[in-house]
């Protein structure tokens, strides 16, 4: 079954279950040979790359580059949580709908419009899961379909997503960072304009989070 049919559910999903389907497609993605990747943009530390999605007509996208600060630290800012809403930009509000573990839950969670508001306001309801992954951490997520909505936002969706981090073998204090992302913003929006939007929103998470971790 895809994942898109198995995720149009009323009911809160078994979360072992989900839990270690995320993961594992995530994996899968992290050992995509580098020749299937395309650039999109490129700045002096982050890299993102995109290739067509196998889940929906846009692009899975990956990220990666190196941030200055350890493992646990940077999930810790990443995963859903009050650190989040501090230092992510793009994001306006977030709420935990549903906690199943410590490292599980249903987040709701809005995000600002972009592109002079050609993209406006999207909500997102998302299972998140975070999970020890070779020597560093994975938070992984995936869209639910969830029932009740809020009029003023358009409801976007978030195939499988995550990010690896693992501290650089010879300094750990530093951490390489990599994300694979693929949103289906739903709405009438030309693709050229979400692809131009991710982008520059991945770009702009490292610079973010890097700020962030400065500060704290």
């Amino acid at each position: 079954m895809s994942w898109k049919a198995e995720n149009q559910m009323e009911s809160l999903p078994d979360a072992a279950v989900l839990a270690t389907r995320l993961k594992n497609t995530l994996i899968q993605y992290h050992s995509i040979e580098d020749d299937k990747w395309r650039v999109a943009k490129k700045m002096k530390d982050v890299t993102i790359w995109r290739k067509p999605s196998e889940e929906f007509n846009g692009y899975l996208f990956k990220a990666q580059g190196v941030i200055d600060d350890g493992v646990n630290n940077i999930i810790d800012h990443i995963r859903p949580g009050p650190c989040r809403l501090d230092w992510d930009s793009l994001m306006t509000s977030l709420d935990i709908l549903e906690h199943f573990e410590e490292n599980c839950c249903v987040m709701r969670y809005t995000t600002a419009g972009q592109l002079w508001n050609i993209i406006s306001p999207r909500e997102f309801v998302d299972f998140s899961y975070t999970v020890g992954y070779k020597e560093g951490l994975l938070s992984c997520g995936i869209s639910l379909d969830w029932n009740e909505k809020r009029p003023e936002f358009v409801r976007g969706y978030n195939h499988p997503c995550g990010w690896f981090c693992v501290p650089l073998r010879d300094n750990p204090n530093r951490s390489l960072l990599t994300g694979y992302i693929q949103t289906d913003l739903r709405g009438m929006i030309p693709q050229s304009a979400v692809d131009t939007a991710m982008a520059s929103t991945l770009i702009n998470f490292y610079g973010d989070l890097q700020k962030a971790l400065q500060k704290a």
